[in-house]
């Protein structure tokens, strides 16, 4: 990667709907020459996916919430499962954003999106705090992005 691709990056950070043309006239460098740049930084997995940023507030998932979630090891070693089992147990829920196996005080971080609080109570009380191997849970309420 040299300094042409980092220029391209950071574009395409900001503005991923941008075309080749739209990022050739803001780098000064030749439409073709973007295009097979990009195109190489997504084959060497450089560039994993495009994507959006949507306003929560407009979809009716204004609350957000961080889930620091510690687990019962001996509990799950008992069963035959592991953090990953319940991290992708928790990946599969519409409300979570985000899902990360953590160190340092709790074993995962679960960012989760939802309308309310009262939607909140009912998704941490009665689907991730029902998870088989939870031992307990801390939320960090989001009061500004």
């Amino acid at each position: 990667m040299d300094s042409k691709d980092q220029k391209i990056l950071e574009i395409l950070k900001e503005h991923a709907d941008y075309t080749s043309r739209d990022i050739a006239k803001k780098t000064l460098l030749p439409v073709t020459t973007v295009f097979n740049r990009i195109k190489k930084l997504k084959k060497e997995g450089i560039i994993e996916r495009f994507t959006i940023e949507v306003d929560h507030k407009k979809i009716d998932k204004g609350f957000m919430a961080y889930v620091e979630i510690s687990v019962n090891l001996p509990l799950l070693k008992s069963k035959g499962k592991s953090q990953f089992d319940v991290l992708n147990e928790i990946k599969g829920f519409e409300f979570v954003e985000r899902a990360d196996i953590v160190v340092g005080g709790a074993d995962l971080m679960v960012v989760v999106r939802v309308k309310d609080v009262e939607e909140f109570e009912e998704v941490l009380l009665k689907k991730l705090q029902n998870i088989e191997g939870i031992e307990n849970t801390k939320s960090l309420v989001v009061i500004r992005e």
